[in-house]
């Protein structure tokens, strides 16, 4: 479906790009941002950005949707991960994974982050229930939730733990159904993105890695692992007697089509090897720093020019799926990890740097030929007042902001606060009603 057209008017500052930066209007046609000087073609819908900063749509670059249905759980905050894994894996256990709690999970999930500016989400999906086909039904339950808020969605087809050649024929499955013969890994229109990732060397195996990844070469996905994790560290070095790092190496899994997730735990020989191959990273303090799981060396990477990306992570140790919320902790923790970054750094990592690790140069930015994706925040009210600069004060002041308006592809998908496609409290709704009733059945077993 080509995307629509439709002008933001008269913004204070349009961030075209970390470093570009104008007032004025953003005219997007048929989904593509048009040049400053276009004219917009007659009968263009309008959308009001006076008093408002408009920055490319937030790409969340790491989370697990599932999650959103699990959060806050008891014995899970603030503890090791080697207790944490088995904690969640036992509630998983007890409630049952499957296409309709996948379905409700990702709709909530999905709808909280196009209401905090969230237009793209990586969807790093890791529990999969035993059955023929149950995988491909969670990916397509997944990626019809993100269709029907009018999301963008990068489903990732990940393992922990699970047998190899099943995984791999999972993951090529769920590839044939939902990309067909699109070539890159996504969908025309840019909507639906296919990716594979194991959760790490700590659960999953040489020949895991590798079959995932002839999947992944065969059909020109990206690929995408979490690496220097607390549990990643110590059953690296327990299981292997080496560093995670070393050994997705020598496994083929440092690459340019890479990236990782976390980076806690880093030497600086270590970073310079990341640097080396080409991979990306992912930087996801709103889950590692509450937890206690440490703080990647955002300033260290970027400077020895590997691109970070912003992820929140899941809800079952982050609890929120606010991007920007995220990128301020981020701004304000990176000071203990070596050097404070500037709000207009972070700001691009949970746009450009997030987008690149995905392979899409065309989200994350406002500058002609990119995807009209875009958020319009509010700055007039007393959260901004006596603000110097509006765009650092987008992370630096009002924790909780949100966005006045959402745009995906020229598409209106939060008008005022408000979802266009569905009602946040019925989604709300559905998902808890759903929880209860399994909670409730477990109970009486």
């Amino acid at each position: 479906m080509p995307g629509e057209t439709l002008r933001l008017a008269d913004a204070l500052v349009v961030v075209e790009s970390n470093g570009v930066e104008r007032p004025g209007d953003l005219l997007i046609v048929e989904g593509v941002v048009a040049g400053a000087e276009a004219a917009a073609p007659e009968g263009t819908a309008v959308l009001d950005a006076s008093g408002c900063v408009v920055t490319p749509g937030l790409v969340n670059a790491h989370h697990h949707l599932l999650q959103t249905a699990f959060r806050t759980l008891p014995g899970t905050r603030g503890v090791p991960m080697s207790a944490w894994l088995p904690r969640m894996a036992a509630e998983y256990a007890a409630i049952g994974i499957d296409a309709e709690l996948a379905g409700a999970a990702a709709a909530a999930g999905l709808a909280e982050g196009l209401l905090c500016g969230v237009t793209t989400v990586a969807d790093h999906h890791l529990t999969w229930p035993r059955g023929e086909g149950a995988g491909l039904a969670i990916a397509s339950a997944t990626a019809a939730a993100a269709a029907a808020l009018g999301a963008r969605l990068a489903f990732v087809r990940g393992t922990a733990g699970d047998e190899p050649e099943a995984a791999a024929a999972s993951a090529d499955a769920i590839a044939e159904a939902l990309l067909g013969d699109a070539p890159g890994g996504v969908t025309p229109g840019g909507m639906l993105q296919v990716a594979v990732g194991p959760a790490g060397v700590h659960s999953d195996s040489r020949e895991t890695f590798a079959l995932l990844g002839e999947v992944a070469r065969r059909r020109g996905l990206r690929r995408r692992t979490q690496a220097n994790e607390q549990v990643d560290v110590a059953a690296a070095l327990k299981r292997y007697g080496r560093r995670p790092l070393e050994l997705l190496d020598e496994w083929g899994w440092l690459a340019p089509d890479v990236t990782l997730a976390h980076l806690c735990e880093l030497t600086t020989e270590e970073v310079d090897r990341i640097a080396a191959s080409g991979a990306t990273a992912t930087h996801a303090p709103g889950c590692d720093v509450p937890m206690g799981w440490g703080v990647a060396p955002v300033a260290e990477l970027a400077a020895a020019g590997v691109v970070v990306g912003l992820g929140t992570s899941g809800g079952g140790s982050n609890d929120a799926g606010h991007l920007l919320a995220d990128a301020r902790l981020a701004m304000q923790v990176s000071g203990l990890a070596g050097v404070q970054l500037p709000a207009r750094d972070v700001l691009a990592m949970a746009t450009e740097g997030s987008a690149t690790g995905l392979g899409r140069p065309e989200l994350g930015r406002l500058g002609p030929g990119a995807a009209g994706d875009a958020c319009v925040w509010d700055v007039s009210g007393v959260a901004d007042a006596g603000v110097a600069d509006p765009v650092a004060g987008l992370l630096w002041a009002a924790p909780g902001r949100r966005p006045r308006h959402v745009v995906v592809a020229g598409r209106v998908v939060v008008r005022d606060y408000e979802l266009v496609a569905a009602d946040e409290r019925d989604l709300a709704a559905g998902l808890g009603g759903l929880l209860s009733a399994r909670r409730d059945r477990a109970r009486a077993r």
